[in-house]
């Protein structure tokens, strides 16, 4: 009997630390978590979705969002088995319960592998904000249908749905924050279903937006989609909602960033030896460089011209590679000695796809002008 207590208790410590890997996280209900990957994936990208449709047609256009979120549902779940694969072979005390999109290509490809990583997060996080004011929009887009689908192309060519894909794929683009959102969760093995409901609705919302757009404008709809809004009260509180979401979304877009570029901030020996003499001078560094890069990213985005072609070359390039090619790198690296063959090819189709649609977005980007 005296030879069974051990067992027991170290079956209770496995089970606590097991718990902590599958069960329990942060402390967010999954209602809350809902809303969390709202934010984190729907931004200003919904503005040039009505363009989008008016490039590609209205059915094409639905078609190529519809593709755009299952295809990012599906790359954003691998980042999370690849995590889930780490924290199996970790032991207890090398636990840490929490990853981040930098760490898993650390592990996989080292410090090139992070710094890869990292750099298109800037990039992509950079570009994009959240939008509440999409309601009204709809609104006013809705008062304008007499004959919506009167002169309106449902399809216009195959050689017009990359621009749409592109552009669905940059309002997509969330996964620097899947981790995150999953680590937060209390009930972390409800996520993927909590995901897959999110991803679910965007694209319902998204496919009405961008059609309802084009209906209501035709071939005048403009790259933005409040610029076709009239002069009126209504068209004043779009513009003055979409500042005061962007005020209060903003910290939430600019979380990966200030957590890549503070850990740099952080380990540099400079900062250290300057934080141990001088008191407060962490805390007036850490906030110093958030105001820094605020700055740089408003005025880099007050000079970005031709919005629609814009985030369709930022969709089909950075947000490609972020969003297909480095999920299914990380996933055949980290859990391909367990995966079934077919996997394995789906894995290298949606990497094989990424490439080509990256390689694609950059030429003609490259070429058309």
């Amino acid at each position: 009997m005296e030879g069974a207590a051990p067992l027991l208790a170290a079956r209770g410590e496995e089970e606590v630390v097991e718990g902590r890997r599958r069960g329990g996280g942060g402390g967010a209900t999954s209602a809350q978590t809902l809303g969390n990957v709202v934010v984190s994936i729907v931004g200003t990208g919904v503005l040039g979705l009505p363009y989008a449709f008016r490039t590609a047609g209205w059915v094409a256009g639905s078609l190529g969002v519809a593709a755009a979120g299952c295809a990012t549902l599906y790359c954003m779940l691998l980042l999370v088995d690849c995590r889930d694969k780490l924290e199996e072979k970790e032991s207890e005390e090398t636990y840490h319960g929490h990853y981040t999109y930098g760490d898993l290509g650390e592990k996989c490809f080292g410090t090139i592998g992070r710094c890869l990583t990292e750099i298109l997060i800037l990039v992509s996080q950079a570009d994009v904000c959240n939008v509440l004011a999409m309601a009204i929009v709809i609104k006013e887009d809705l008062q304008l249908f007499d004959h919506p689908f009167a002169n309106r192309s449902a399809f216009n060519g195959l050689w017009a749905i990359p621009f749409t894909f592109g552009v669905a794929v940059f309002c997509f683009e969330g996964f620097s924050m899947t981790l995150a959102l999953e680590s937060s969760m209390a009930e972390r093995r409800k996520f993927r279903w909590v995901l897959s409901q999110a991803v679910v609705g965007i694209i319902i919302v998204y496919a009405c937006f961008g059609v309802c757009g084009y209906l209501a404008y035709g071939e005048a709809t403009k790259d933005i989609i409040t610029l076709n809004l009239p002069n009126s009260w209504s068209s004043a509180a779009v513009k003055v909602g979409l500042c005061i979401a962007l005020v209060f979304t903003f910290p939430v877009m600019m979380h990966p960033i200030h957590e890549i570029v503070e850990e740099r901030f952080q380990s540099s020996g400079c900062f250290q030896k300057l934080s141990h003499k001088v008191r407060g001078a962490e805390w007036v560094g850490l906030h110093s460089s958030r105001i820094v890069m605020v700055t740089i990213l408003s005025v880099v985005a007050s000079f970005i011209p031709a919005f629609g072609s814009f985030i369709s070359f930022v969709g089909s390039t950075v947000c490609a590679l972020l969003s297909f090619v480095l999920p299914t790198i990380f996933h055949l690296s980290i859990v391909g000695s367990s995966m079934s063959p077919w996997r394995r090819w789906v894995d290298y189709g949606f990497l094989l796809f990424g490439l080509g649609f990256a390689g694609y977005g950059l030429i003609r980007a490259l070429f058309s002008h």
